[in-house]
């Protein structure tokens, strides 16, 4: 294994050096390996089983998209990493405000759009688009440079993610479950509806007497979680290529190593296990898994990057790159409405039809 050494480090910036950082966790149950445990489950489909040509299933445990939701947010809640990003509140009034960090798009988000940061966001997306310069981007919000932004509903500036993760489980059996629920009165007996409409309503989920709870009701046939027979890893990566490519007019260099410092604090976090109700994981103690980086050849290297360097070169980086102070902008209903009526337009002109008056 490669200690932590300047070189390593400048490496990273380097055009020709290796193309990515990566780890492989192993992960297990907090009950054991041979746990049961609960993938996320999407309308219409369950869970997001695959199966391989050799039978082989494979359940998505936490998507792309959810671990970087699940990554972001350190930023804002960790007291010793705020210092690193700007600290963007959205006031939407009576009591209610979101972190920018909280935003499911980021900067081409909904709630950026119609509030004061609007026209700034607009803005940095128009710059990048037309110069490729990713300053203005990384001045309002950089993790968009680090987990990938797509400002789809205006400039369609689109950036890719630096860092990746997701988690799967491999070899998977599903399970089923079943519960019955029991009233802890006979309301029938009561008075409260008669027996011919308890009868009818029994085992019938749909009906309005089973919605309110008044009758008894099985619930057969619903999704158990599953047994992992082969691993459950967590695939994490730090596309070193995007990182160079990002360009900026006055400094890259700066920007490079700012973005770089934020995705090494990111992906180098330990893992918060409990996904959703009934998964819980943890790393295999056994099997813990290292950093490698990854030359163009595909020559791989272990090297001993730690959370602690992490957070050690983003501050330098980020003081040298300049972060903006803390502010609170205030959500604009109006600049939501116009935005609504701006997408009927748009979509009235693509079909021909236009808006009755």
């Amino acid at each position: 294994m490669s200690k932590m050494s300047q070189d390593i480090i400048e490496s990273w910036i380097d055009p020709k050096g290796p193309v990515a950082l990566v780890l492989r966790e192993q992960l297990m149950p907090v009950e054991g390996e041979d746990g049961v445990f609960f993938p996320p489950t999407y309308a219409d489909v369950g869970y997001n089983i695959d199966t391989l040509s050799d039978g082989t299933k494979v359940a998505t445990v936490d998507s792309v998209g959810s671990q970087a939701n699940r990554m972001e947010p350190i930023f804002a809640e960790d007291p010793e990493l705020q210092h690193l990003v700007p600290q963007i509140t959205i006031d939407a009034g009576a009591g209610h405000s979101v972190s920018i960090m909280e935003a499911g798009h980021r900067l081409g988000d909904a709630v950026v759009r119609a509030s004061e940061l609007g026209t700034e966001a607009a803005a940095a997306f128009e710059s990048f688009q037309a110069t490729g310069d990713a300053t203005a981007i990384a001045r309002l919000a950089p993790t968009s440079l680090v987990f990938g932004v797509w400002d789809s509903r205006a400039s369609q500036a689109k950036l890719p993610r630096i860092v990746q993760g997701v988690i799967r489980a491999w070899d998977v059996d599903v399970l089923k479950r079943a519960a019955q629920y029991v009233p802890p009165l006979d309301y029938a007996k009561l008075e409260v509806f008669s027996e011919e409409e308890k009868q009818k309503s029994e085992g019938d989920g749909k009906s309005p007497l089973a919605k309110k709870g008044f009758v008894a009701v099985p619930s057969t046939d619903a999704p158990g979680g599953i047994l992992a027979r082969g691993p459950i890893q967590r695939d994490l990566t730090i596309n070193l290529v995007a990182l160079r490519r990002l360009w900026a007019k006055d400094n890259a260099e700066a920007l490079r190593r700012y973005v770089l410092g934020l995705c090494l604090v990111a992906a180098t976090e330990p893992l918060d296990g409990f996904l959703r109700q009934g998964c819980l994981l943890v790393p295999k103690p056994d099997q813990a898994g290292g950093w490698e980086q990854v030359a163009r050849t595909g020559t791989r290297t272990r090297i001993a990057l730690t959370n602690a360097d992490a957070r050690r070169l983003a501050a330098l980086w980020a003081k040298a790159f300049g972060v903006v102070a803390p502010r609170t902008v205030k959500f604009k209903p109006d600049a939501a409405k116009a935005d609504l009526v701006d997408k009927d337009s748009d979509k009235a002109k693509k079909t021909g039809k236009a808006k009755k008056a």
